[in-house]
């Protein structure tokens, strides 16, 4: 299969799908679930396909995104256009670069817009990620019987725009899949959540309105700025502006000042704004746990597994490598906004009694280890340091996506059963649902970071580096792990132990249930005791937008003098 027809179809499949589900009869419901659930099988399958080409012996697609773009060419109007549109570099009639997983192709010529979609090892992690949780999210609603139609259109709608900000290297067509993806959140969560949906809904809609404005002009700012020539480095491939090309543009912030300081610390500041609502990170989190609590269960998975790895990967895509020495001028409150996040979220998480609640505030933790993770940026004496707190933060996403979509699962489960969420009425669950509570135990141990569990190394990583960035950082990072073991044990405490005779003869898992929680247990694990399954093909695509940063940041004075790109952190066999 041609790159450009597997990249195309892991958001096209899905779409269609949405459209084929509104054709199918109303009253098939049975129909409706299987062919929703066939759809997000096949997508899953096409994603698998993209690692197995990504990871191939001698494939092009590892190389880095700049090196591979130069392979893949886009037609664009001759030089005789009364457009004012700039291209990068003269590329006509040049053929696309085969097994490179990227394609290009003209969208709007007028403004040199793209369709121009590509993998990394990052996109790639994030792409498999939201195959997986799809499945697993598709088969927990089969719950749902209100609108059923309905409902699964605007899901697989959903994961088409998820797969497409994933892979999308143009700002412009990634910020058309950033922005339509609101539309079928909104209406899954307001017509099928709780009895406060309504608010919920509106309330998550306009905070990500907010952001996205942030980021738009961002976007806006990198295209129109007419540049600094006079501060190019001397011998540096020439950049010419108006464009949308995420390589291009990150490539001449590393090996130019065609940026200057001043711009991309605006530039890096309307990104992070943007993408923190997204994260979300305080104080923009506070949509989070109302549209958790009024969503239903599976949107609820989606949510915590997929949809709030947009903002971190935001960060790692576009703000650090397209402003990186902005970046390093932010990069202290960035390091400590994002420990603020981690204690405020534990903090908060503690002193819940709604047990969907509890959750959303272990995601607003979690997610701070991201922010910690990108911006402990220590390039002396060698940007490996930082290149840990990067590394780290990808693993967090990865391994978040995989426990919180667990928690969140669990507790629509019990939520179905005994209809509440108040951890303050159960109790002794363990003895009436053992299954239930064994799996719980593991997926809430795995979101704790205990040794062994995949969330273990993703902080340890973020908090090496950040060690090696500010000690007082590092000292209040590593006391909110006490806080997060001080939540969960709590938490596992009042649901599972003790004795409580009001659920005696609650049904344990179904077996449904238990194939949507047994690839969560195994994940969890997996990723514990052997987390180079991941790290030896996502770490040297991180590595490299490290050495990238690194080597901006040294051009303008700022960064160390040796070891520009560093080496891998777990080194692929």
């Amino acid at each position: 299969m041609s790159d450009d027809l597997l990249l195309s179809l892991l958001w096209f499949v899905p779409l269609v799908g949405a459209v084929i589900v509104l054709l199918i009869p109303k009253n098939a419901v049975a129909l409706v679930r299987g062919f929703s659930l066939g759809v997000t099988l096949v997508t899953l399958v096409l994603s698998l396909l993209a690692y197995r080409a990504y990871t191939a012996e001698g494939s092009l697609a590892q190389a880095s995104l700049q090196e591979r773009a130069k392979n893949n060419a886009v037609e664009r109007l001759d030089n005789n256009s009364t457009s004012a549109t700039h291209v990068v570099e003269e590329v006509v009639g040049r053929p696309s670069g085969k097994g490179d997983l990227l394609v290009r192709k003209p969208w709007i010529p007028s403004f040199n817009i793209q369709y121009y979609l590509g993998v990394d090892g990052i996109s790639l992690s994030l792409v498999l990620l939201t195959g997986f949780v799809s499945v697993l999210a598709a088969l927990a609603s089969f719950s749902i019987e209100k609108h059923v139609r309905g409902f699964f259109s605007l899901f697989l709608l959903l994961l088409a725009c998820m797969m497409g900000v994933f892979m999308a290297l143009d700002l412009i067509l990634f910020y058309v899949f950033f922005e339509v993806m609101l539309l079928p959140m909104y209406f899954l969560i307001a017509i099928w959540g709780g009895d406060n949906r309504e608010y919920a809904a509106i309330k998550f809609l306009l905070y990500t309105l907010f952001g996205s404005v942030f980021i738009l002009v961002a976007i806006l700012a990198l295209y129109f700025w007419p540049g600094e020539p006079t501060l190019a480095i001397a011998g540096a491939k020439a950049f010419t502006a108006h464009t949308f090309d995420v390589p291009a543009i990150a490539q001449a912030a590393a090996e130019t000042n065609y940026y200057g300081s001043q711009i991309q610390q605006w530039v890096f500041l309307l990104f992070f704004i943007g993408f923190c609502v997204k994260l979300p990170s305080f104080p923009f989190h506070t949509w989070l746990p109302d549209a958790h609590v009024q969503a239903p269960t599976p949107i609820s998975m989606i949510l915590a597994g997929v949809l709030l790895k947009i903002g971190g990967y935001g960060l790692i895509r576009l703000a650090w490598p397209l402003a990186p020495v902005g970046a390093s001028e932010w990069a202290y409150a960035a390091a400590a906004l994002g420990v603020v996040s981690i204690l405020y979220g534990a903090l908060a998480a503690m002193a819940q009694t709604d047990f969907k609640k509890l959750v959303a505030y272990s995601s607003v933790s979690h997610m701070g280890y991201v922010t910690l993770g990108m911006a402990a940026m220590n390039f002396t004496p060698d940007p490996r340091y930082y290149g840990y707190g990067v590394n780290g933060a990808m693993f967090m996403m990865i391994a978040h996506g995989i426990t919180s979509t667990g928690m969140f699962f669990l507790v629509g489960v019990i939520y179905e059963r005994a209809h509440t969420r108040d951890l303050n009425k159960l109790g002794g669950l363990m003895n009436i649902m053992p299954v239930y509570g064994a799996v719980s135990i593991l997926i809430f141990f795995g979101s704790m970071g205990l040794p062994g569990l995949c969330g273990f190394w993703a902080e340890v990583m973020a908090i090496l580096a950040i060690f090696n960035y500010d000690i007082t950082l590092a000292v209040l990072a590593a006391a909110a792990v006490i806080l997060t073991a001080g939540y969960i044990l709590w938490t596992v405490q009042r649901v599972f132990l003790g004795k409580k005779e009001d659920w005696k003869g609650l049904p344990d898992l179904t077996f449904r249930e238990i194939v949507i929680a047994a690839p969560l247990c195994l994940f969890t694990v997996l990723l514990g005791v052997y987390p180079n399954s991941l790290m030896s093909w996502m770490s040297p695509s991180v590595d490299q937008v490290v050495g990238n940063i690194a080597k901006a940041n040294q051009a303008s004075g700022r960064g160390a003098k040796t070891a520009l790109i560093p080496p891998a952190v777990v080194k692929p066999r």
